[in-house]
């Protein structure tokens, strides 16, 4: 099939691509023209196709459409970006879908669209029993939220086949810059988190294009009782694999966890993606440092005081 990729070169996408492409698909991917996505592009571009441009540009939406089968739809404004700049986020996020709704009503009405959503757009659910389910209430409760939920309404108002993904976390295999330190504090320890490892995310969206069982459907995409994970246990795994060891409990502020475990029986029974564990991706973290992880306990008291220096709630 021919697969076209918003937002093609983050870390669900590129998954997604590689993903696609050991399955035979023909892949094109979308996305906006950075130094970064074009790094990630060049190591490509002799297997897929790509077509840069914005989501919220019409033309560039009906160039990228042109000729697909099916379009897996990530493009999205995240966090805090959607909360700092609340109008241009919508007419990304919003104006986006709707010009690739529309490019494809208008190109390719036979062609079928993947959404991917969020399970934040179930709000702060941590004094609920889990696990969450499709048939549970929305309760969005920011701008990001929001907007998932309302574009989530625009693919099933559309009249083509559609089929939305509400994702568990899933984190970058790389670690995040100094600028992303600060919100790991945000959220309370005891906070219920599911996890979901970025290969199985990009194969369930590639074993979903092939699907008959998928469209029309609401989805559930986590990791599995493998996956679900307090938030302590999660950060501090991570924190070991850096070679730092888990912060003081102090340093973690109380803001509402919009998180939760996931039951994802029904995803995994139709597109069968749960392959890792947390535990190999905290392995692979660590690895990822290379000779840094023997050179970080070196220096573990400075890297603790350094770290804990971006907590905002951390006081001596």
């Amino acid at each position: 099939m021919k697969v076209l990729i918003t937002g093609a070169f983050g870390n669900i996408g590129t998954s997604a691509i590689d993903k696609l492409l050991k399955q035979g698909h023909k892949v094109r991917g979308f996305d906006l023209k950075t130094g970064v996505n074009e790094k990630t592009a060049q190591r490509l571009k002799e297997q897929i196709d790509v077509v840069w441009g914005n989501v919220s540009n019409p033309d560039d939406v009906s160039v990228a459409v042109k000729d697909q089968d099916v379009v897996i739809h990530l493009a999205f404004i995240m966090p805090p970006a959607t909360e700092d700049r609340p109008e241009w986020s919508r007419e990304i996020n919003i104006g986006g879908t709707k010009n690739i709704l529309s490019a494809m009503k208008t190109i390719s009405p036979s062609s079928k669209i993947i959404f991917s959503s969020s399970l934040s757009v179930f709000g702060d659910t941590q004094n609920q029993q889990p696990p969450r389910t499709v048939s549970d209430p929305v309760q969005p409760a920011d701008n990001y939220t929001k907007q998932k939920v309302e574009c989530e309404g625009l693919l099933q108002e559309s009249g083509l086949d559609w089929c939305v993904f509400r994702f568990a976390v899933v984190p970058p295999m790389k670690l995040s810059g100094v600028e992303e330190l600060p919100k790991m504090f945000d959220f309370p320890l005891e906070m219920r988190i599911e996890f979901l490892h970025p290969s199985d995310a990009g194969l369930a969206l590639a074993n979903a294009v092939s699907s008959e069982e998928v469209w029309g459907k609401l989805l559930l995409i986590g990791g599995g009782s493998s996956g679900q994970l307090y938030y302590r246990d999660f950060i501090g795994r991570m924190m070991e694999a850096m070679g730092i060891g888990m912060l003081p409990d102090r340093a973690f502020g109380s803001k509402a966890a919009y998180n939760d475990w996931l039951d994802t029986s029904e995803s995994q029974k139709l597109l069968n993606y749960q392959q890792h564990t947390f535990d190999e991706f905290v392995q692979e973290i660590a690895l990822s440092l290379g000779f840094k992880r023997y050179i970080i306990p070196l220096f573990r008291p400075l890297a603790r005081r350094w770290m804990l220096g971006k907590s905002p709630y951390y006081r001596n």
